[in-house]
């Protein structure tokens, strides 16, 4: 038995039509969820490998029982040498629909690790053969903002011209944006070039895919997601942006000399200007669950003998934080 209430996330209304089998939005919210209960046991213990693992065998076991098929396209562990669901693994009993997955079971690890707020799970699930594959490139620089601005990003213009454009677009004096950027050695140059000119630099040490849907929902204080980021929340990213009518470049950005070389031997560009429609053909969904709390999703809580998740679901046409209560027994 559960208790589920939902909240409309500011209004906002999805763009496209929706053609996934409505099965699939149960199906994610059941998986992140399950991740995120697993994961929260190993908060704050400072083994991050062991949440990454206990998230992933929930996930599988989860994603395992459905009816259909559904393929990784996409796994975070590899690029951070984690347990994963891996590239090409099938889930289900492979009777109904056929979908993709892009997956990364805890989004901020070290986060995890430490106890502190930000730490999610997030999965997206997109229509059979739907999803591009980066291959070996872990990965992208990205440009992500909020459907006002969709028209005015160019990632081979310099960030600072980025900026400017947006803020037009939105309204805004250069020196009241508000971007986000990981807070990583990579990024030191641009931060400092874009404070430079007055811009609100937000530096969390990581989470660009909760940086991605703050960019994208209005009322969050982040005009922007820029920077460097892993290809795997790229992807997802890309699933909300697609939903929610926002505007996304990226390019492939090998950060070691072994990964680039990889990226070439695939035949892969890192040249190529790649937009949400290059990384998503076709309908999708995204689903978080939170597991140490934050700003975007709260962290489970347990009270006279049940448990509370907070969800968020991104599908065309609807924008909702569930929250939902199980009995701890249930859990057990």
């Amino acid at each position: 038995m559960s208790l589920v209430e939902e909240e409309a996330a500011r209004g906002v209304e999805g763009a496209g039509a929706d053609n996934l089998p409505a099965s699939l939005e149960s199906l994610a919210l059941a998986a992140v969820r399950a991740a995120a209960l697993a994961a929260e046991g190993w908060a704050g213990l400072g083994d991050g490998k062991s949440a990454d693992k206990a998230a992933t065998e929930a996930m599988r076991a989860v994603l395992g029982e459905t009816r259909g098929c559904g393929t990784v396209i996409i796994g975070e562990g590899e690029k951070d040498n984690a347990p994963m669901l891996f590239n090409g693994e099938k889930l289900g009993n492979g009777e109904g629909p056929q979908f993709d997955i892009a997956v990364d079971p805890v989004e901020c690890t070290d986060l995890c690790a430490a106890g502190l707020p930000g730490s999610l799970t997030t999965i997206a699930m997109a229509g059979d053969g739907c999803l591009w594959s980066p291959g070996p490139g872990h990965y992208m620089d990205k440009l992500v903002v909020g459907p006002a601005a969709r028209d005015a990003i160019d990632l081979r213009e310099e960030p600072e011209h980025n900026v400017e454009r947006v803020a037009e677009k939105l309204g805004k004096a250069v020196d009241d944006m508000r971007v986000l950027i990981l807070d990583k050695p990579r990024h030191v140059e641009l931060a400092a070039s874009l404070r430079e000119r007055g811009v609100h630099v937000i530096q969390p040490s990581a989470g660009d895919v909760a940086g991605a849907i703050f960019a994208l929902l209005p009322g969050t204080g982040v005009d922007m997601l820029m920077g460097v980021g892993g290809t795997p929340e790229g992807i997802m990213a890309a699933c909300a942006v697609k939903v929610l009518g926002g505007g996304m470049q990226t390019r492939l950005a090998p950060q070691s000399d072994e990964e680039a070389a990889a990226v070439a031997d695939a035949g892969l560009s890192t040249d190529e200007i790649l937009e949400a429609d290059d990384l998503l053909r076709g309908p999708a969904l995204f689903a978080a669950c939170g597991i140490t709390g934050g700003t975007l999703l709260d962290a489970p809580r347990r009270r006279a003998g049940w448990v509370s998740t907070q969800s968020l679901i991104v599908r065309p046409g609807s924008v909702r934080k569930i929250v939902e209560s199980t009995p701890i027994a249930e859990q057990e």
